[in-house]
């Protein structure tokens, strides 16, 4: 049958119109219910959303730069109390030395002269006992005087003090084992033994002073050579009122570490608290240490708290001066309520606070405010809001917040 040309056009424009309905329908819309997004199962905007789940927070802050410098607890620096001219040099960087060894020979006047304040001091109080004790003896046999007798005490009272001078100048010399008070009976020789242990035999007949450490440990710095004139108040040219020691001397084993952290890291921060250091000579191994000290101050300038922490260096691998990497490790008994950690991606900003979606099924999103904590390495620490285990969408969360608000 033939239809006429006027219903075959309209019949073909009905045609079109239901193609063209069909094809503009597109997919169902999700659904809305409050904070949650709800997507059929084909919808296309699913192929823009992506979801990762949560892990527990184990690192209370990560790769914060610190410096390592000596432990001043078994740290010292030496400096000369006498002026001089230096002879001999005895120990070189990298020596171990013991208490009281020997560093530098110095030919020094000024410990010349203590040494013969010392031996005159003793000559004279050993003549002021012998008369002090002959005074006496006489007075008790009726031959002598009163008077004698109190000429000889005050005579052997000053030659004591005198003793008493010599021997606080020698040990204001570097020396405790020097004659004292216990040798006011002392021979002579005895304290000439003493004072020759205390500058070494042959240094005290050539009145040298020898430099000695207090601490065992390893020479780690020296600024002194041979003929080099040195005096108890050398200080460096170029640095003002700093002294520049002769010697230092350290036990490298263990290190001092300084970090500064961030005023909001401070409740994450407590004595006794593991680190991990890295260094750019090892980026393959890690070094173990300790929080010991968090200053109580804040720096103004920096907003910052000084940290200080003990390294382990048993290999000697870690050098003083270093710049490292520290994480700080969180408490285990905190790990309960120390958080997530989420990427930094996942989170969204409404007004003054931090939004995410959470992925309750397949499809199905709900908006959450959480309580975050400070970004480092693209990564965000959630306190509240969001538990260890969860999904949460770190692609497209902006996507759903324009479908939850497509106004906002």
């Amino acid at each position: 049958m033939v239809r006429p040309l006027g219903l075959a056009i309209a019949l073909g424009f009905a045609g079109c119109h239901k193609e063209d309905d069909k094809a503009e329908k597109g997919p169902p819309e999700p659904k809305v219910d409050g904070e949650t997004v709800q997507f059929v199962a084909d919808a296309p905007q699913l192929a823009s959303i992506s979801v990762q789940a949560t892990e527990p927070r184990k690192i209370a802050i990560t790769h914060v730069t610190g410096r390592l410098y000596w432990d001043e607890e078994t740290t010292v620096r030496i400096f000369i109390p006498v002026q001089g001219r230096v002879t001999s040099v005895l120990k070189d960087v990298g020596a171990y030395v013991s208490p009281r060894e020997a560093l530098a020979e110095v030919d020094s006047p000024d410990f010349a002269q203590a040494l013969a304040d010392a031996r005159t001091a003793l000559g004279n109080l050993m003549a002021s006992e012998k008369g002090l004790s002959r005074a006496k003896s006489l007075l008790e046999h009726g031959f002598g005087a009163a008077k004698d007798l109190e000429a000889a005490e005050a005579a052997y009272i000053s030659a004591l003090a005198e003793r008493d001078r010599a021997a606080a100048r020698l040990n204001n010399y570097g020396g405790s084992d020097l004659p004292g008070t216990e040798l006011e009976r002392a021979a002579g020789d005895r304290l000439e033994a003493k004072i020759a242990s205390f500058a070494g035999n042959d240094a005290a007949k050539n009145a040298r002073y020898l430099l000695r450490t207090p601490l065992s440990g390893v020479v780690v710095d020296k600024s002194i050579n041979p003929g080099q004139e040195v005096r108890a108040d050398m200080m460096l040219a170029n640095v003002g009122p700093i002294t520049n020691p002769l010697f230092t001397v350290s036990d490298p084993s263990t290190l001092w570490l300084q970090v500064d952290v961030a005023e909001s890291d401070l409740p994450a921060l407590q004595v006794g608290l593991p680190l991990k250091i890295i260094c750019k000579a090892f980026p393959k191994k890690t070094f173990d240490g300790e929080i010991t000290k968090i200053a109580d101050t804040m720096d103004p300038a920096t907003r910052t708290v000084k940290v200080r922490g003990v390294v382990k260096n048993p290999d000697l691998l870690l050098k003083a001066e270093m710049y490292v990497t520290v994480n700080v490790l969180e408490d285990v008994a905190k790990l309960a309520t120390a958080g997530v950690e989420v990427p930094a991606t996942a989170l969204f900003m409404k007004k003054e606070d931090s939004f995410l979606f959470i992925e309750e099924s397949p499809g199905r999103y709900r908006r959450q405010k959480v309580k975050v904590g400070v970004e480092q390495d693209n990564k965000v620490t959630v306190f509240e809001g969001v538990k260890a285990g969860q999904k949460v969408v770190t692609e497209g969360a902006l996507l759903l917040q324009s479908v939850v608000e497509p106004e906002g």
